[in-house]
């Protein structure tokens, strides 16, 4: 009896050591850069950040690339909910040399985007699915959502949606590659991509094979310094 006491108190101190520590991990800040290549050549790269807060979760991306299009990406951003959830999208950048500024707030799947381009301004409002993916294009960063969502463990094959903001939504269909650990599935209207992750939902690689890009991780690591 004194032997499962002692045992039971080991455990709960154990615990209680434990507990802080997942915390801080959970809440940590990944950072990470990619490489763009575009028929083999590196053509860009994209810095990002992904973090965990009491709200949810936020992302935000710098880079820029110059083939098959010309993209700067001065600050982007991409708040969500703790499921994964998008309830808003900035960007401030240039696509082909022209400056643009797209600002969008979603509610239940009803989207509000404010676009700036070359002084002039539209507003655009739209109903999507409430769990979207904002997969804006050409930035391959926010794809990472998908893996971070779903890790290695997806259903066998599950529909999903992309809104390619700030006006088109696509319906897709997830599944895991049979052949390969880890590796994600799916086509964006005709054109397939695949997503490498791990059980921590770190996007290492996506490749579009019929555009001819692959984007690769570089460099990821975990950062718990800015929660301690």
């Amino acid at each position: 009896m004194k032997k499962v006491l002692f045992l039971s108190l080991i455990l709960f101190f154990f615990s209680l050591f434990l507990y802080p520590l997942y915390n801080v991990f959970s809440n940590g800040v990944e950072r990470g850069v990619f490489s763009v290549y575009f028929m083999g050549e590196k053509v860009g790269y994209e810095e990002y950040t992904w973090e965990e807060d009491e709200q949810g979760f936020l992302l935000n991306v710098k880079g820029k690339m110059t083939k098959p299009t010309t993209v700067e990406v001065e600050n982007l951003v991409i708040r969500l909910s703790n499921d994964y959830i998008a309830e808003s999208y900035e960007f401030e950048g240039s696509v082909n040399g022209i400056p643009q500024r797209v600002s969008s707030t979603i509610k239940e799947g009803y989207v509000q985007t404010i676009v700036q381009i070359s002084g002039q301004e539209q507003f655009l409002a739209e109903k999507i699915r409430r769990d979207a993916f904002l997969l804006p294009n050409p930035i391959f960063s926010p794809y990472m959502v998908i893996t971070k969502k779903f890790r290695c463990s997806p259903p066998e094959k599950i529909e999903l949606s992309a809104y390619i903001i700030p006006q088109l939504e696509i319906p897709f269909l997830l599944e895991a590659a049979k052949e390969s650990v880890c590796l994600l599935q799916f086509m964006i209207g005709s054109t397939p991509v695949a997503l490498q992750t791990n059980d921590s939902g770190c996007l290492k690689s996506l490749e579009m094979p019929s555009q001819k890009i692959k984007v690769v991780a570089d460099s990821q690591t975990l950062d718990i310094s800015d929660n301690e």
